[in-house]
């Protein structure tokens, strides 16, 4: 008889990762975000708010029922006795009290504790003063070891069937968050089954419009190319082996999925069958929203609000720029 296998425990710790490393550590250089920490009730989420507050991320403001806030803190000894927490007896009330927070300027970003993500996002989304011009979607900075940089996945959490138009703007988030990042063009591949351009796919047919699109400067700030298949945009020899020509293929930073459940599909398998850490982020908001899994780790929540803090500081530096020139003139 063959003898089995013992399953490899997923490794919790990513100190071991250079990109979380070094993502966490350039998010204790700003000033702390004031963030509103939505129904942070259970270990996971609670634990990464206070780590955070300890490596001057964010202040946050804890909101969900305050007796089950003070219960797991106590638990698992959790020093919270410095920090603010706003009652709210369930997680629609605390979702919807965290917008209220944003559009009044009280807080300058939203984190997601132990609830469902529609439920938080669709107060996210339904608040008219987090809005801008461009639809939000989600996005996925993975970081692993058998691929020789992060890689960045979108949208798997939010839009779950995206028009033409929302996947130009989901691409273009994507692309911002990168550069935010400071790591320069980022090459972007349109996932679909194939990197033949096919009326019997559909999803090919857009990709083509999006890089056409790129092409008249209607996306800027990356290399698009698309459609590729996974294997194409992630592997030069299944490139090569398929005789594509490509600036992307084999090297691709951010991948840009057909939809959300091929998207979700991709993240949790790289997630649980890889062992990629995912931290993660809304774009397109007015303020960034901290959205991650609710059994991401403690350094994958920190890498998240590192991400909220750069997106922050830049959205600031922006709506500072027109001042300063204002000033100059």
């Amino acid at each position: 008889m063959r003898p089995q296998r013992k399953p490899q425990a997923r490794q919790e710790n990513t100190a071991d990762i250079p990109f979380y490393r070094k993502l966490i550590g350039k998010g204790a250089q700003p000033a702390a975000l004031k963030t509103a920490v939505v129904m942070p009730v259970d270990e996971r989420s609670l634990k990464g708010a206070v780590e955070a507050v300890h490596k001057d991320m964010i202040m946050p403001v804890l909101i969900g029922p305050e007796d089950e806030i003070r219960k797991t803190a106590e638990e698992h000894s959790l020093d919270i006795g410095q920090l603010e927490i706003e009652d709210c007896a369930n997680e629609q009330e605390a979702s919807q009290r965290a917008v209220e927070l944003a559009a009044q300027g009280r807080v300058e970003a939203i984190m997601k504790g132990h609830l469902p993500t529609h439920i938080l996002l669709k107060a996210v989304v339904q608040e008219s003063q987090l809005r801008t011009g461009r639809n939000m979607s989600h996005v996925f900075a993975l970081a692993g070891k058998d691929y020789p940089k992060p890689l960045f996945i979108s949208d798997a959490a939010l839009n779950i069937d995206p028009t033409l138009e929302e996947k130009r703007n989901i691409t273009q988030n994507a692309i911002d968050l990168f550069r935010c990042l400071g790591f320069g063009t980022p090459k972007v591949a349109l996932l679909s089954a194939t990197e033949h351009v096919t009326s019997d796919i559909p999803d090919t047919i857009e990709a083509a419009a999006i890089c056409k699109m790129a092409d008249r400067g209607a996306i800027t700030g990356g290399i698009v190319e698309g459609p590729l298949a996974f294997d194409n945009a992630i592997s030069k020899k299944a490139a090569e082996a398929k005789g594509i020509k490509s600036k992307v293929a084999g090297e691709a930073d951010i991948l840009i999925v057909p939809d959300l459940q091929s998207g979700n599909m991709l993240y949790k398998q790289m997630r649980y069958l890889a062992g990629y850490e995912a931290a993660g982020i809304v774009m397109g908001a007015r303020i960034p929203v901290i959205l991650t899994s609710r059994a991401a780790t403690t350094p994958t929540r920190l890498a998240s609000c590192a991400l909220a803090l750069m997106v922050a500081e830049q959205g600031a530096q922006e709506r500072r720029e027109p001042v300063e020139i204002e000033k100059r003139l």
